[in-house]
């Protein structure tokens, strides 16, 4: 994206990295498509801000500068004030814009007064348009703001429909498993923001590699690193069979990850102490070294969730080391080759639960859950390792927020019972 501060190579800088003494790179720069400037933060302004933001985002994103001059560009520091500016520009999208749009703000102070500084907004492009501010839909016109005409709104409606259509193709990706017909729990983290079209410089996949490399090795999990044609394939190996990994993590160019995780189903030693734990009737295995065949398929809580949590505390690890957010993500979790296979632990709580209610198991065909989009304000403290949790047990068929106070205790005896469970 449009950046009007770039660092000594010529390079954009983003929001984060701007400095004070950066500014000064504005004088030269005209009000335009991206870019345009607020002498002070007077009410009138406070006024207009909604409109301008929504006017960026329907368009192709951009900057807004507030302590710059509209006409001569020079520096008009403006107040610090008590409450933070993003806060207070937040609370004006929220009130006066449908949908909330992305946008980030920060106050960058004088080093020389603290008390006075610049307010710097940047907008992104708004994936699913159009941002309707006080009713009107306002598009960028040269280097004003304007109700967009009907082609635009049509345009508009067509970009959000195509965003949309791209979520969906990136929640059919597949990691290979030598295994036929491994139960997966797969999560979906689809970056907002980019383009599909936009190709990664091969610096960049290096830095990415890097990155998620470090999580693994943060996390204690060594890893393979395959080169798809789209994609990186970190994968924790087994002694086995390199083919088989134990879980997989899939890095796109644009940012967007897939998570599979293989469910841990219980072998030989423990099937027969399940079945009786869980008071079933099944038919024993033909062979005490494939309890799938001729028999159920009972899948470890522990062990799994265990797994679960563990791949994706990697994904937290890896967007604090890349500096980005969860808020720039949408999120969907999906059961694949999971159906009809039962939950077993040996918690007195989870044994005595299965007396009285039955055994848990994931009672659909394989689904993909709804998407959820984490820019909408509601998922500030979004963490994948509390999401892969707490939807690992959904899937289960234990239900989230359930008003039965037992259902919410088994939940958090479930979750102990994994801590510290083998991986």
């Amino acid at each position: 994206m449009f950046s009007p501060i770039h660092d000594d190579q010529g390079h954009p800088k983003g929001l984060a990295d701007i400095a004070f003494a950066d500014l000064s790179q504005l004088r030269d720069l005209d009000e335009g498509y991206a870019l345009e400037f607020k002498r002070n933060f007077s009410p009138t302004v406070q006024k207009k801000l909604p409109k301008i933001i929504a006017s960026f985002a329907n368009s192709a994103g951009g900057w807004l500068v507030i302590g710059i001059a509209d006409d001569d560009h020079t520096l008009c520091p403006v107040p610090r004030l008590a409450a933070d500016y993003s806060q207070i520009i937040g609370e004006l999208c929220r009130r006066h814009i449908t949908p909330a749009p992305r946008f980030d703000a920060r106050f960058i102070a004088d080093p020389d007064n603290p008390d006075l500084g610049v307010v710097v907004i940047q907008v992104l492009e708004g994936d699913f348009p159009p941002y309707i501010a006080d009713g009107v839909v306002d598009v960028r016109e040269g280097s004003t703001s304007g109700p967009a005409a009907s082609a635009a709104l049509v345009e508009l409606y067509g970009k959000a429909t195509r965003r949309k259509l791209e979520v969906a193709d990136f929640c059919r990706r597949t990691v290979f498993y030598a295994a036929p017909q491994t139960p997966l729990f797969n999560l979906y983290m689809f970056r907002m923001g980019r383009r599909v079209t936009e190709a990664p410089s091969r610096d960049e996949v290096m830095q990415h590699a890097q990155a998620m490399g470090e999580a693994f090795r943060r996390q204690g999990l060594a890893c393979r690193t395959h080169h798809a044609h789209d994609s990186l394939i970190f994968s924790v190996p087994t002694r086995d069979d390199p083919r088989i990994p134990h879980s997989a993590i899939e890095l796109f160019g644009d940012e967007s990850i897939k998570l599979s995780v293989p469910a841990v189903l219980v072998g030989p030693g423990d099937y027969e102490r399940a079945v009786d734990g869980l008071g079933l009737t099944a038919a024993r295995p033909d062979s005490t070294e494939d309890t799938s065949r001729g028999g159920l398929r009972i899948m470890s809580a522990a062990d799994t969730l265990a797994r679960v949590t563990q791949m994706a505390a990697i994904l937290d690890r890896y967007v604090r080391e890349r500096g980005l957010t969860w808020r720039q993500y949408a999120v969907a979790y999906e059961l694949e080759n999971l159906a009809g296979v039962i939950l077993w632990s040996d918690e007195p709580l989870y044994l005595s639960y299965v007396r009285e209610r039955g055994p848990l198991f994931c009672a659909t065909t394989d689904c993909l859950s709804r998407v959820r989009y984490l820019d909408d304000g509601a998922h500030d403290s979004f963490r994948a390792r509390q999401f892969a949790g707490s939807h690992f047990f959904e899937a289960c068929g234990l239900p989230l927020g359930s008003p039965d106070p037992r259902d919410n205790d088994l939940v958090d005896t479930l979750l102990r019972g994994a801590h510290g469970a083998s991986r």
